[in-house]
């Protein structure tokens, strides 16, 4: 029997992120997903600024923008009757990249095909164990950690692995979440999809590119939508279906190159790639956690693909789960931090999904502009309310704006700082500790910080440069406590006092 601290049942964002999240913090781990490689699909192509901002400690964010260069020139949105007819541009051409006001983070376009890859050679390199072309079979969980029955799908050997907790990153059908009885009441199957990608050389038709083409009338249903992608003269198309009267088989190879034709709107050469199928569909698991067993991603938590909030929203799911897992590993905490996970990012996902649904339906129906959702605010402006901080947590989910002065439960205002002549943003030090910020006369505060286990103290304005002189209007206070995820736990001003940090932090943890 093979035994490891954490298992993680699937290798597409969620999973990948959780792997490599938690190999940075020093917990072995073991991946496993039935998949032999990634998708040719180019899905997932937002990476949006706050997961850009997660990846750059980790030294990971020109690789990922590098992915993107592809896209480099595609904005906005565009819809049209077929490619060859004349576009309507519904979402702004010009929307910005970066942000610099809110976050060191960027948008980039780079799709999962590109991006997969990356996670893998990163978290391999941080000591993950990865284990593709293998399929989880079950689970039996107990008081004392997880027994799994796994298989290699090459060899058809099994494997048994014991592991302290389970990750289920296992996707929107997800094995381990029906198994485990947890509902998700009121799920909804929006639309059912045929995507595929194919060869063609369109560059007499595209000579601007759009981040997507919505192609058909919207009156009466958008016929599909197009995308380019990573591969040269390669796109993706996908072509709604309806399953009370056919089903993917019904789409045969011929039949996808037509519907290529059709939405290009000229007869070329086209050449399909690959295919796959999927439903578009709003569901949020009533538990996000049972005892050893903790869901992330699309098994948690699933919506339609308006503004790239799935596939972000599965890497953020891991990047705040993978901090208290170690935390709990290590003897830091107890196993009751683990339940802050579910308290922080199941509101976060009720949010997003009503948002997105609507999203969504403006996107595809006859008026675009009634978008509801606020991008920024739904990516930097995502508020927490649980016991992994100390005060009371904002609420609701959603403020006006991007709440920029640091309290419990906020993600930690942004600032430019200079370290050693480099400028960095202060979420570049936010990844593998907790960290106190002293500003201007806090070597007291940053000295107490230093006799307490799991702390790392910064001094903004000494150590590190304010560039913009902004941490009196964002921070104010003597000292803030950080997460390793970029939240702020807690806020104080008065005496130093190691004792008092100590017993903060232990509340934080549930120690």
């Amino acid at each position: 029997m093979r035994e490891t601290p954490v298992l993680i049942v699937g290798g597409g964002y969620a999973g990948l992120a959780s792997a490599l999240f938690l190999a940075h913090q020093g917990v072995p781990c073991l991946l496993a997903d039935r998949h032999t490689d990634v998708s040719l699909l180019g899905r997932a192509r937002g990476i949006n600024p706050r997961t850009l901002e997660i990846y750059r400690p980790l030294g990971l964010a020109e690789s990922v923008k590098d992915a993107g260069r592809p896209f480099a020139d595609e904005a906005g949105v565009a819809r049209c009757a077929s490619l060859v007819d004349d576009w309507q541009w519904i979402f702004d051409e010009e929307f910005p990249r970066t942000l610099p006001e809110l976050t060191a983070g960027e948008f980039c376009l780079a799709d999962q095909s590109t991006v997969e890859p990356i996670l893998v050679e990163a978290a391999r390199a941080e000591g993950a164990e990865l284990w593709f072309g293998t399929r989880c079979e079950s689970i039996a969980p107990d008081a004392d950690g997880v027994t799994a029955e796994l298989r290699d799908l090459a060899t058809g050997e099994p494997r048994t692995v014991r592991a302290r907790y389970v990750v289920a990153a296992d996707g929107y059908r997800s094995g381990i979440r029906e198994q485990l009885g947890i509902a998700r009441p009121g799920l909804r199957e929006l639309r059912h999809y045929v995507s595929f990608v194919i060869r063609a050389d369109l560059s007499r038709i595209v000579t601007k590119r759009a981040l997507f083409w919505i192609i058909g009338d919207p009156a009466t249903g958008a016929m599909g939508a197009m995308a380019s992608h990573a591969l040269r003269d390669h796109w993706g198309i996908a072509i709604a279906y309806d399953p009370a009267t056919e089903s993917p088989a019904d789409f045969t190879d011929e039949r996808c190159l037509a519907a290529a034709r059709r939405l290009i709107g000229r007869d070329l050469p086209v050449e399909l790639v690959s295919k796959a199928s999927w439903t578009e569909a709003v569901g949020i698991a009533e538990r996000f956690r049972s005892g050893r067993v903790l869901l992330a991603g699309d098994a948690a938590h699933v919506w339609p693909p308006a503004q790239a909030m799935g596939a972000n929203s599965a890497v953020q799911d891991a990047h705040n789960l993978a901090w208290k897992l170690a935390a709990v590993l290590a003897g830091r905490a107890s196993d009751a931090l683990l339940d802050t996970y579910e308290a922080e990012r199941r509101p976060v996902a009720l949010e997003l999904a009503e948002l997105t649904v609507r999203s969504q339906a403006a996107r595809f129906g006859p008026d675009p502009e009634d978008d509801p959702a606020d991008p920024i605010t739904c990516i930097l402006g995502q508020r927490y309310a649980s016991a992994a901080m100390i005060g009371e947590g904002p609420t609701p989910v959603f403020g006006d704006g991007v709440e920029q002065v640091a309290r419990p439960g906020v993600r930690a205002p942004h600032l430019w700082l200079d370290r050693d002549g480099v400028r960095i943003g202060v979420h570049d030090l936010f990844h593998d500790a907790f960290t106190l910020l002293c500003g201007p006369g806090g070597e007291e505060w940053a000295r107490a910080a230093r006799k307490v286990d799991g702390v790392r103290a910064h001094l903004v304005g000494a150590e590190l440069g304010d560039v913009e002189h902004r941490w009196a209007e964002r921070y104010g206070r003597d000292a803030v406590l950080v997460r390793p995820d970029g939240y702020v736990a807690w806020a104080a001003d008065g005496e130093p006092d190691a004792e008092r940090l100590a017993d903060v932090l232990r509340r934080v943890l549930h120690a």
